[in-house]
C-alpha cells in the first residue's frame, strides 16, 4: 500500500468527521439526555450490533461498567453480543434474526435504552431488537449510516437517530466510535458534573 493511499484514508476520515460534527452534535446531545435520564432512574442500557458494530457495543458497555476517563461508580450497560451460548442457541433453535430480540425481551424493562448499531440501517436482527424494545416501552438510540435504512424508518419521535452521512462502512464505523466516546463523556458530565481538568 502506498503512502498516498494511506493518507487518502486519513483525509477522507478527517473530512467526514468535520462534516458530521455539525450534523450529529444535536442528536448525540439528545442521546446523552435519553441515556442520562434512564441511568438516573435506575434503568440500564442494552447494546446490539453485528461484526465491527458488535465490538463497538462491547466497547461502550466496558466504558460504562468500568470507566471512561474518570473514576466513578459503575453504570449498568450490557452488550447483547457476548454470550455465545445464548447467541448460538437462539440462532440454532429459532433464527439468527432473533439473537438480540430474545435478549431484549428477557432483560429489557420500560425506561431502559437500546443502543442499536447498524452501518446500513438494515440489519434484520438489529431491526427485530428495535421492535422488541419499542414493544417493551424502551427508548432506542440508533447509530446508522447510508441514509438510515429500515431502522431509521422504524424508530419513533421519542427515540434518537444518529445517522452518519456517508456510504462507506469503514468511515461510518469510525464516526460511530467517536460518537460512542461522545456519549460516554456526555453521560459522565451529566451524572457527575464537569471534570476539574476540563
Amino acid at each position: 500500500m502506498t503512502n498516498q493511499r494511506i493518507q487518502a484514508h486519513f483525509q477522507e476520515s478527517a473530512e467526514l468527521k468535520q462534516k458530521a460534527a455539525s450534523l450529529l452534535a444535536h442528536p448525540i446531545s439528545q442521546a446523552v439526555e435519553l441515556m442520562f435520564t434512564a441511568l438516573s432512574n435506575g434503568n440500564k442500557i442494552l447494546a446490539c450490533g453485528n461484526g465491527g458494530s458488535a465490538a463497538d457495543c462491547q466497547h461502550f458497555a466496558a466504558e460504562l461498567v468500568g470507566r471512561f476517563e474518570r473514576e466513578r461508580l459503575p453504570l449498568p450497560a450490557i452488550a447483547l453480543t457476548t454470550d455465545t451460548s445464548i447467541l448460538t442457541a437462539v440462532g440454532n433453535d429459532y433464527s439468527f434474526q432473533d439473537i438480540f430480540s430474545k435478549q431484549v425481551q428477557a432483560f429489557g424493562q420500560p425506561g431502559d435504552v437500546l443502543l442499536a448499531l447498524s452501518t446500513s440501517g438494515n440489519s434484520a436482527n438489529v431491526l427485530t431488537a428495535v421492535d422488541a424494545a419499542l414493544e417493551r416501552d424502551m427508548r432506542v438510540v440508533a447509530l446508522t449510516g447510508k441514509g438510515g435504512g429500515a431502522i431509521g424508518r422504524r424508530i419513533t419521535d421519542a427515540d434518537v437517530h444518529i445517522c452518519v452521512p456517508h456510504d462507506r462502512t469503514a468511515r461510518i464505523q469510525e464516526v460511530h466510535l467517536l460518537t460512542i466516546h461522545c456519549l460516554c463523556d456526555g453521560i459522565d458530565v451529566a451524572l457527575f458534573g464537569e471534570d476539574a481538568n476540563d
